[in-house]
């Protein structure tokens, strides 16, 4: 297996520092030789985006990262660049010393970072803080020195990680580097997908090494990058009984919408019947604006009993509520054992009554329905997103999918692929009922509830950096419809 199909296995940072020792012990392969190998990939990605560059500034630390950096100075010298190497430290450790000794027997000068200097000019900053080993927050020197080079407006080439960033779980806990442009080495590193870790990172790239396959054998990943997923062509004879019946229950006073988004994403997305159990009072609404959707007021669990009787699959939460009347449909609803997918209010509710699930069901909670699955604080969740829904899998049952900046879908026997679409013009109101409906039409469809999940993540993230293109502000979810119609179609824009 080449080293290439291993760019979608995410790793955890003990599994790349593994990889890491594997190839200096059994590869044979130097420290200072990888660390060499790291150098040339990262000159090679400055040179590539920011070919006119004609000086720049190399931020140091003290361990193997700042190594990476008086390397890189060392090549970006010879090239004819001018080169500043600033320092956080002037002891650095093992191969990092043998690099700055290389740096400085080749006539190069440092500098060492005081929190009164300022910076020097350069064309592109390069940072060789610290690498994949920090898991704390910064200290008030580095803090500091971070901070300037985030305001100088001076775009930052970040090396293997941007400083002050967790590569394990994404998450900031201080002051991080800006990058425009990230360089990562040997495998990547399951945090630089998800959480905080996107809007750091900038442009994300990974070099291998030159390490040769034998190098990920034994080695399991930990995670996967989600594919690109859509439903096979429909036989020519088929029939809307084919694919599936969705039942959509929500809908309380006052949110007519957001069931009827619900709704309008499970026929785009491909079911042969949507019926929807509401007030009714929303029917006329309902019926005017998507004479499609088979709508029924239900005032209470004998009416939603005649209509389960008919679905494949319930989605149940979007504008629900958390009343007498809300309750009693979703606790029938959990009741009747029919696949179903939960979110919103039904998730609410399913941490107030816990249940373990023995029929198919997927939870697309956020961060705040997360951490109240788990009894714990939305701070708790975003600090660890991997194991939070990790947790929320095993603990109920479920496939569960952790939304934000790089949604999570977790299978309750660990396995997890991590969405790299979707785009802050998604954080409008209606999305995550879209999500809903995508999710139940997919398993109505025939899909299990993990490979729904996955697809239907894919397909909604994908679905809405289409209808960005229009721009991210003023995004809304009905805008993501048509796109979603086509990409579950496998018909890409172009």
């Amino acid at each position: 297996m080449h080293a290439a199909t291993h760019h979608r296995d995410l790793y955890t940072v003990e599994q790349v520092r593994a990889l890491d020792r594997r190839a200096i012990d059994d590869l044979g392969v130097s420290g200072f030789e990888l660390m060499s190998r790291a150098a040339t990939a990262a000159f090679a990605c400055l040179c590539r985006h920011w070919p006119h560059a004609r000086r720049i500034a190399v931020f140091c630390g003290p361990g193997n990262n700042g190594g990476d950096g008086y390397l890189i100075a060392s090549l970006a010298h010879s090239s004819g660049l001018v080169v500043d190497v600033i320092e956080l430290s002037d002891t650095p450790r093992g191969d990092a010393a043998l690099a700055r000794d290389a740096w400085q027997s080749g006539g190069g000068m440092t500098l060492r970072w005081q929190k009164e200097s300022s910076l020097p000019h350069a064309d592109v900053y390069i940072d060789a803080l610290y690498g994949t080993g920090l898991n704390r927050s910064l200290d008030a020197a580095s803090s500091a020195l971070i901070e300037h080079i985030n305001a100088s407006g001076i775009p930052v080439l970040a090396v293997d990680v941007p400083s002050g960033l967790n590569a394990d779980t994404g998450y900031c806990p201080g002051v991080v580097i800006q990058a425009h442009v990230t360089i990562s080495f040997i495998a990547p590193k399951r945090g630089m997908y998800t959480g905080q870790a996107p809007s750091k990172t900038g442009a994300l790239h990974l070099d291998t090494l030159g390490l040769p396959d034998i190098l990920w054998q034994g080695m399991p990943k930990d995670a996967s990058l989600l594919d690109a997923m859509h439903l096979a062509p429909r036989a020519r004879d088929a029939h809307k009984g084919d694919s599936g019946h969705v039942l959509a229950i929500g809908g309380d006073f006052g949110t007519a919408g957001a069931i009827r988004l619900c709704g309008d994403a499970a026929l785009r997305s491909g079911a042969g019947l949507v019926s929807i159990a509401t007030r009714a009072e929303n029917l006329a609404a309902l019926n005017s604006a998507r004479p499609e959707l088979m709508a029924h007021g239900t005032h209470g669990p004998q009416e939603l009993q005649m209509l389960l009787e008919r679905a494949t699959v319930l989605a149940v939460g979007p504008g629900l509520g958390q009343g007498a009347w809300g309750h009693a449909l979703w606790l029938t609803a959990l009741d009747s054992g029919k696949p179903l997918v939960l979110d919103a209010d039904g998730l609410n509710l399913l941490a107030r009554e816990h249940r373990y699930f023995s029929t198919p069901v997927v939870l697309t909670p956020h961060p705040g329905e997360a951490a109240r699955l788990l009894d714990t604080t939305t701070a708790d969740v975003q600090a660890n997103r991997f194991d939070a829904v990790r947790e929320i899998a095993q603990r109920y049952g479920a496939v569960v999918v952790l939304k934000g900046a790089g949604s999570l879908i977790a299978n309750p026997n660990g396995r997890l692929d991590v969405c790299t679409w979707g785009n802050p013009g998604m954080g409008s109101g209606g999305m995550g009922d879209l999500l809903t409906g995508v999710i139940a039409a997919l398993m109505a469809q025939g899909c299990n509830a993990w490979d729904a999940a996955r697809m239907g993540v894919g397909l909604h993230a994908r679905a809405g950096d289409v209808a960005a293109l229009k721009g991210e502000r003023g995004l809304i979810a009905s805008d993501l419809l048509e796109p979603l119609r086509a990409l579950g179609n496998g018909i890409e824009h172009d």
